[in-house]
């Protein structure tokens, strides 16, 4: 299978997953627990609501850096290369932009309370981090192979 068809299966599987257990929460579900609750909380800024003070303009820049990565990640070749979880990588992005442009904020849900409070967050911004945290693991492992 090519690159472009993994990555665009992968974009859009994480994209519409997203999306669809954002309309749960938008159509009402809440559920709240003595250390998780899984609430509607609309984030107008980025990671624990950094940046909300850009308010309409964070979406645009946003935008600028999702491209900013999406021609580094072309230019670099990891879009060939990992093709899959670059595609989990911009279909979660992608989603929380969308976001941003058709509601009042990013769609949150999940509430961690227990022994400390968390930033709420959704299955987009896991799958972020997902993504990230095994393009940085293969990438170590690359290295230490050409090193031996």
């Amino acid at each position: 299978m090519k690159w472009q068809v993994k990555f665009l299966l992968a974009l859009i599987f994480i994209f519409v997953i997203d999306q669809a257990i954002k309309l749960v929460f938008i159509n009402g579900f809440r559920l709240e627990g003595s250390w998780l609750s899984l609430i509607l909380v609309y984030n107008k800024g980025v990671a624990f609501s950094m940046f909300s003070f850009l308010e309409e303009y964070l979406k645009y820049l946003q935008l600028i850096l999702l491209s900013i990565v999406g021609w580094y990640f072309y230019k670099e070749k990891l879009l060939f290369t990992y093709p899959i979880l670059s595609g989990i990588l911009f279909g979660a992005g992608i989603s929380n932009l969308f976001d941003r442009f058709i509601r009042p904020g990013v769609v949150d849900y999940v509430y961690y309370h227990g022994w400390f409070n968390f930033a709420v967050f959704n299955f987009a911004d896991v799958m972020i981090d997902f993504s990230i945290a095994m393009l940085i693991l293969f990438y170590f492992i690359k290295e230490k192979k050409n090193n031996i």
